[in-house]
């Protein structure tokens, strides 16, 4: 269970990656949340395989144990405790759990977190110097950190694969933040943007415009995904951070057999059946 990744890389040009060091606090998506059944055995797993762990297992302010871990290119991960699965695996860790995102506003971004995304439960709301983020560059620094969840179980055809998921905003004391994207484009390294399935993107629309964040992109109609098709939109939070909204349309089921569902033709506000959830993994491309 968790959310995916999309990975991009330019064909046409070198991405770019920041003209400066990012530290805890810049503005945007900054970490990666993912989900892990036992925190100290993913840690100790990662440290295995050579990856490059930033700390150890620490609590964070809830009290849930976590560590940050970094890929080739500088992203940093951050491996959170979750007892939210889809299905029993043997694998650790399972897909995005969240975010940890810049903020300059605290009280302005939550209301948009909550206003537009949903993010109605506050997890944890503290002030100061953590213990948990000193092994960040700049993590020593003190800062406001709130948690966000959902109060509510998330409606829509993958919920019940996608799961919950969290939202960490974090105001910086002391210092300036940096965008985390200036002077660069989309696609150049780094965590490029949050992206949620929908149901009804033209009510969506019409949300966002009545809170002040109307779409900066609207694909209009249906678009090709390859095997699949939809329609996407774009809006940024209060300090720039890009967030898209896509709404599934039509899904291969079995491509082999030329099993496409439309899923315009159902409840969009019901999950998937289970069997057919986990029946898509049948198109999985291995190497």
């Amino acid at each position: 269970g968790g959310g995916g990744f999309e990975i991009w890389q330019y064909t046409s040009r070198k991405p770019v990656a920041p003209a400066f060091d990012l530290q805890y606090g810049d503005l945007g998506i900054y970490i990666c949340k993912i989900k892990s059944k036992d925190v100290k055995r993913s840690y100790q797993q990662m440290k295995d395989a050579g990856a490059e762990v930033l700390d150890e297992v620490v609590p964070n302010p809830a009290g849930k144990p976590h560590f940050f871990v970094k890929d080739l290119y500088g992203n940093i991960f951050e491996v959170v405790a979750s007892d939210d699965w889809f299905t029993k695996q043997k694998h650790l860790s399972g897909g995005v759990y969240g975010a940890v995102i810049g903020v300059t506003d605290m009280q302005k971004s939550l209301q948009f977190y909550k206003d537009i995304l949903g993010y109605d439960t506050v997890l944890f709301d503290e002030t100061g110097v953590f213990e948990d983020t000193k092994a960040l560059p700049g993590g020593s620094h003190i800062s406001r950190r709130v948690l966000l969840s959902h109060s509510q179980p998330r409606t829509g055809p993958f919920s019940k694969m996608l799961g919950s998921s969290r939202i960490e905003l974090v105001q910086v004391q002391g210092r300036t933040p940096e965008k985390i994207f200036r002077d660069r484009y989309w696609g150049d390294l780094g965590f490029i943007h949050l992206c949620y399935d929908i149901v009804g993107m033209k009510a969506m629309e019409e949300l966002c415009t009545s809170k002040g964040y109307p779409f900066t992109v609207d694909s209009s109609n249906s678009f090709d995904m390859g095997e699949a098709a939809g329609h996407f939109s774009y809006i940024e939070d209060p300090d720039g951070a890009l967030i898209e909204f896509v709404e599934t349309h039509k899904i291969p089921i079995f491509k082999k057999i030329g099993w496409y569902l439309d899923l315009r033709k159902r409840d969009r506000t019901a999950s998937l059946p289970t069997w057919m959830l986990k029946a898509l993994s049948v198109n999985r491309q291995k190497d």
